[in-house]
């Protein structure tokens, strides 16, 4: 009888989510409940749900850690059913993300045996969680040789799957997980393929995509003798924190992107499961920031940090363009990109004997020198063409020619693959205007040249003047010491903050060019299907590989320094970041090849070999971050979505501003005349070794504006290590004139003779609400 029953229940549940999949409003919504509201009657919060919500078939996951709620498929009235609950706060419809996407640990400033590296054993204690698109665990990088055995604290499982067994974890990848609830459930909607593709995707923390391999690998690989992409970067390859160990979370899928609903459940699991810091190369795309109480990456980001854990975040790919970065959270630690002093360069030579320098990795038979005709397709007119796109060109007129194809819409490599199906020999891929100069190297399937928009124009005018026009493309193999290096990258997205611009965001950048680091062996180093090479490591740019970086360096200065807070971590690489690259001027901007700004680089480049021993901190507690949500006009409900927690704003608001962040934003009214002042308080924590320091301040005052700072002087002992200073930014809108990003910059530094503890200053005017 009772068995008879068990089947009535799954076949009626069965019976409902049929009917939801066929409802084609249905949808999954994450929901976001009261816990403290929970019936005592119901033994888990998990029968609550399903006796009072909805049914148990139609629930994905259920969140207790970072967020109290559930995730289920439900049509809209069944939404707007559960949002009439009580004890329902808010819901919020699933959402899809897209990734982000040897040398670079010497050029952030560590050294084998001495500095960070040692000070920390190379990370040896710490846990890096890396959601991402999975791992391939046989890789060298990832080898557990003479690690010392799982932290204690470690409480982490291995999933088994389609060719991942619990043999593939090991002292080096201690856990590996993998969320695809969020992907299943769309796939049933309005003809929406979220699913997993079966035939390229393993369900498994297995990595069909390479990008997941390559973060962990840069966060955390050990090093790798004799390591190359088809020959390019050829050295030892290692992550910047070599002997991390790496937690596996696979929330994103080849050619499918990643859900909200997993992200979230892949950050309640990591936070059970005891990591030190969380890797995120993911955000939403078009640089389109939600509101906090509605974007899971920073809820879930909030539930880790609250706990002590580090996040790390990438910045997005929407640059050059202004207001294009993401994930802003302030608790969020948010990473933009760099070059590295190492190329790839190669030339495109004219038959007038012009040439003009590019980069490529392809690694193919060479062209010899052989001078070949040249064409360009978009001469005519078609967008399509220009671009390269599938069955956009001729193969009567491309057959043995060199095609130009312009930069946009659909890969750079795929590009080539078009020219190779429609007869052609070569391509020159010309960047626009948007991309400027900014070059990465891409391992083209055949001779392909990238070259920046002047040259691509150059190129083109001499063609459309000399029809008959031949050329060749030479490739120059790795080129080490490159200057000037770091350069903001092009790709890398921009301040001002679209959300709270009183926070700078990014933080800082770190190397994200040009990358070498470990591969899957799913797909070839392009990623295309019809690419069968196959390459223990890959070179991929993009701000994924440079939040990494970061995600390394705070294992290692965690490592170091175990008592230091998230704040305090990120802190220490903001106040001792790089302003200037490996010439000695100010940092350029790869697109306007002009000086870069703090919108652009943040606090500047990270620097490790100075943000071991940072002098000062700028701390910050869950009560600062819930002061800073009851200031920028949130409710105690809508923070309570974010912070789990009830909470009481103070009954005088605070001011956004007044976060205690080492930077500073001074927002003025547009449209208003005369003089205008704007006061921000700070606090500074010494945790140098020196307990009787003594710090002066040093103002560099933004361009036609006055900085004063009480007190000038801040004397620290063995019984005070915390002071606060205020600093007083005053303008006269008459003699100010913002620049092309339409701000000003300057900073302020506290010194003490041995550490510079440097905070960006930004003065900008905004149209009122």
């Amino acid at each position: 009888m009772a068995s008879t029953a068990i089947n009535l229940t799954l076949c009626l549940s069965l019976l409902l989510f049929t009917q939801i999949y066929a409802d084609q409003t249905a949808k999954t919504y994450i929901i976001r409940v009261d816990s403290s509201s929970k019936p005592s009657v119901f033994p888990t919060h998990y029968h609550w749900y399903t006796s009072e919500f909805t049914e148990p078939a139609a629930i994905l996951h259920v969140y207790d850690t970072v967020f109290h709620g559930f995730s289920a498929v439900l049509t809209h009235f069944q939404a707007s059913s559960v949002l009439k609950h009580p004890s329902v706060l808010s819901a919020f419809e699933d959402r899809r993300r897209q990734l982000h996407t040897t040398r670079s640990p010497q050029f952030v400033g560590l050294r084998n045996q001495r500095g960070l590296w040692s000070e920390s054993d190379y990370g040896s204690d710490v846990i890096i969680g890396v959601f991402d698109t999975g791992i391939w665990p046989e890789r060298r990088s990832f080898s557990d040789l003479n690690l010392g055995p799982v932290p204690k604290r470690w409480r982490g499982t291995c999933d088994a799957g389609v060719r991942f067994n619990l043999r593939n974890c090991n002292r080096k990848i201690v856990g590996a997980r993998f969320f695809d609830k969020g992907h299943q459930a769309a796939s049933g909607f309005g003809g929406f393929v979220g699913g997993i593709n079966e035939t390229i995707e393993f369900r498994s923390p297995r990595d069909a995509d390479g990008h997941g391999t390559h973060t962990a690998s840069t966060a955390a690989g050990r090093y790798a003798f004799k390591a190359s992409m088809e020959g390019y970067a050829a050295g030892i390859a290692k992550g910047v924190a070599p002997k991390a160990r790496l937690a596996v979370y696979k929330v994103c899928w080849k050619e499918a992107g990643c859900f909200d609903s997993d992200i979230l459940a892949a950050f309640d699991a990591a936070v059970n499961d005891g990591v030190d810091v969380i890797s995120i190369s993911i955000g939403g795309g078009e640089g389109i920031s939600s509101p906090y109480y509605l974007d899971p990456i920073a809820i879930g980001a909030y539930g880790a940090v609250s706990r002590g854990i580090f996040v790390s975040s990438s910045a997005g790919n929407e640059g050059p363009n202004g207001m294009s970065v993401t994930n802003l959270a302030p608790w969020l630690t948010t990473v933009g990109a760099g070059t590295i002093d190492r190329d790839f360069p190669a030339d495109v030579i004219l038959s007038d004997g012009r040439k003009f320098s590019g980069v490529s990795l392809y690694s193919g038979v060479p062209l010899n020198g052989k001078m070949h005709p040249l064409i360009y397709p978009g001469k005519s007119g078609v967008l399509s063409a220009s671009l390269c796109m599938e069955n956009s060109l001729d193969p009567i007129e491309v057959r043995g020619k060199i095609v130009i194809c312009d930069r946009g819409s659909n890969p750079r490599v795929a590009k080539g693959l078009v020219v190779k199906k429609a007869g052609g020999v070569g391509m020159i891929l010309t960047n626009g205007v948007s991309n400027g100069e900014g070059l990465v190297g891409d391992a083209h399937l055949i001779p392909a040249c990238a070259v920046g928009s002047a040259e691509g124009d150059e190129i083109k005018t001499y063609l459309a003047s000399n029809p008959a026009a031949t050329a060749t493309i030479s490739f120059r193999g790795t080129v080490i010491g490159i200057k000037p290096a770091p350069v903001v990258a092009s790709f890398s997205s921009r301040g001002p903050n679209g959300l709270n611009p009183e926070i700078l965001k990014p933080d800082l950048i770190a190397p994200g060019v040009n990358i070498l680091a470990a591969w899957t062996d799913a797909v070839g180093p392009t990623g295309l299907d019809s690419d069968n090479r196959r390459s223990e490591f890959n070179i991929l740019s993009g701000t994924s590989m440079s939040c990494p970086h970061v995600s390394g360096a705070a294992a290692l200065l965690k490592s170091a320094h175990p008592d230091w807070s998230p704040a305090a971590i990120r802190s220490a690489m903001m106040t001792t970041a790089s302003l200037t690259d490996n010439s000695g001027n100010p940092m350029l901007d790869e697109s306007s090849n002009k000086h870069a700004t703090p919108y652009d680089f943040g606090a500047g480049h990270m620097n490790l070999d100075r943000a071991m021993d940072p002098g000062l901190v700028y701390d910050m507690t869950n009560e600062d971050y819930v002061n800073f949500l009851c200031a920028i006009e949130y409710g105690p409900k809508t923070i309570q979505v974010i912070t789990r927690t009830p909470v009481n704003c103070p009954m005088r608001k605070p001011s956004p501003g007044n976060l205690n962040y080492p930077s500073i934003a001074a927002l003025f009214p547009s449209g208003e005349s005369g003089v205008s002042s704007k006061t921000f308080f700070r606090m500074v924590t010494n945790v140098g070794e020196e307990a009787n320091a003594v710090y002066r301040v040093k103002i560099e005052p933004p361009k036609g504006v006055r900085v004063s700072v009480k007190p000038w002087k801040l004397v620290f002992s063995e019984t005070v290590k915390k002071l606060g200073y205020y600093v007083t930014v005053t303008i006269d809108s008459k003699n100010l004139v913002l620049d092309d990003s339409g701000a000003v910059f300057g900073a302020l530094s506290w010194m003490d003779g041995k550490h510079v503890v440097r905070s960006p200053i930004v003065v900008t005017q905004i149209e009122p609400l």
